[in-house]
């Protein structure tokens, strides 16, 4: 069933017609008693979820009982984040996901299936799990909220990885990520159909028949002014939503150069990046386009820690971003990393496998820590002196007489040359 669809690359919503689509798909979905809201957390602050669950809320009034973040592995939002992307939502609505202790299991996409859409890379079992306030809330409808963007382990963000990753447990998203990442990234990313995205989809249609769950799914684009603008939105509760928001996020944030690129630099806005975790887009999204020997300086001024999780943290912290014939090797003989398997997979995303060297320039992480980690280290202070890049939109310039490619968020792209996409 599709409620709302509407989208293209010269499209802009504004905020009443956002309202409006929005009323339209909500007195097509009709009277509810009970409404789960699931929006991103700040992490997708750009995605206009943050506003779309404000007029859910204003929409449905005391119906809405519950606003739970799909947090995944990250960290709970703090009262001044909830601030910033809900507005005035009282707080009491707000529950926190704990990807380790609140989940319970639906069933499990058998080892058999697995082996075969890894091409043998893997031959485990996959739990789907979910948080248990979606069994137990006794809802009648479920409102999962996203944008719709290149992802670097289910290839297009959002959908069904909004459930069953966004409020899953620890061994289903460990289980999902090593998955990916053992497939291969740059063969996953940009594109809707691949194995981790196979999971989580046969989850939704072999146990998700008791989950009231309507998507609502936003394509934002980046205006030539560098303003954000959104694209489309399509609201749909099978994945006909999904398949469209795609196609158009392929034709807005799918960068395609002609060239491999010598010198990149990506900035991470201090308020979305706050550890390597996350600000490894940075490196994730931009792989495709670097050049055989190329650079990749990462501007980090927020970032301050490796994981988001403690216990994650602490991984990278022994492991480091080694590359990934040494991750393979470690998942093998090291229990701790083999029972994390998430962080064995960010630990291969992560690297470049020395194709690329890459410089990190964070605001609270010593030289020391980056090097051991295994980046080379930038002085945050010199570098954001020299790329100065709250002057520059995305795109190419000229410093010190070496051209660069300049990015201002990694989240909101995937940037690839021709012939390694192709590859």
């Amino acid at each position: 069933m599709v409620y709302y669809s509407e989208g293209s690359v010269e499209k802009i919503f504004t905020k009443q017609e956002l309202k409006s689509a929005l009323h339209q798909a909500f007195d097509k979905i009709g009277p509810k008693k009970r409404v789960l809201i699931i929006p991103p957390d700040i992490t997708r602050y750009h995605s206009r979820a943050g506003e779309i669950t404000e007029i859910a809320y204003n929409y449905y009034g005391e119906a809405v009982k519950a606003i739970m973040p799909a947090l995944g592995t990250h960290v709970p939002m703090t009262d001044a984040e909830i601030g910033k992307m809900f507005g005035s939502i009282p707080r009491s609505l707000f529950k926190d996901h704990d990807w380790r202790n609140d989940v319970v299991n639906l069933g499990e996409i058998p080892a058999e299936t697995l082996e075969k859409i890894s091409e043998g890379k893997v031959s485990y079992s996959w739990p789907v799990q979910v948080n248990k306030l979606l069994l137990e809330g006794d809802f009648d409808l479920m409102l999962s909220i996203g944008q719709v963007v290149p992802h670097e382990v289910i290839g297009m963000a959002n959908y069904t990885k909004n459930i069953f990753v966004g409020t899953g447990g620890q061994d289903g998203i460990n289980k999902s990520h090593y998955l990916g990442a053992v497939y291969g990234m740059e063969r996953i990313m940009g594109r809707a159909d691949n194995p981790v995205r196979y999971i989580v989809d046969e989850a939704y249609e072999q146990f998700g028949e008791n989950l009231p769950v309507v998507f609502i799914q936003t394509v934002i684009g980046t205006e030539s002014s560098g303003e954000l603008a959104m694209k489309g939105l399509y609201i749909s509760k099978d994945r006909t939503a999904f398949v469209q928001a795609s196609e158009l996020a392929l034709k807005v944030n799918f960068i395609m150069l002609e060239k491999p690129l010598k010198t990149v630099v990506v900035y991470l806005d201090p308020e979305e990046f706050r550890s390597t975790w996350l600000g490894n887009k940075s490196i994730y999204r931009t792989r495709m386009a670097l050049a055989d020997g190329g650079h990749l300086i990462v501007l980090a001024p927020g970032v301050s820690t490796f994981g988001e999780d403690p216990e994650i943290d602490k991984l990278i912290r022994k492991y480091g971003y080694k590359g990934t014939k040494k991750v393979l090797i470690d998942v093998e003989v090291q229990d701790d990393l083999k029972e994390n398997l998430s962080a064995a997979a960010h630990l291969i995303h992560g690297s470049s496998d020395g194709r690329f060297s890459i410089t990190y320039c964070p605001g609270g992480l010593s030289k020391e820590e980056v090097e051991a980690a295994g980046y080379e280290y930038g002085d945050i202070k010199a570098m954001m002196e020299l790329y100065n890049p709250q002057e520059k939109q995305d795109g190419y310039y000229t410093i010190n007489d070496e051209e660069i490619y300049f990015i201002s968020n990694p989240a909101l792209g995937l940037w690839a040359c021709r012939e390694r996409f192709n590859a």
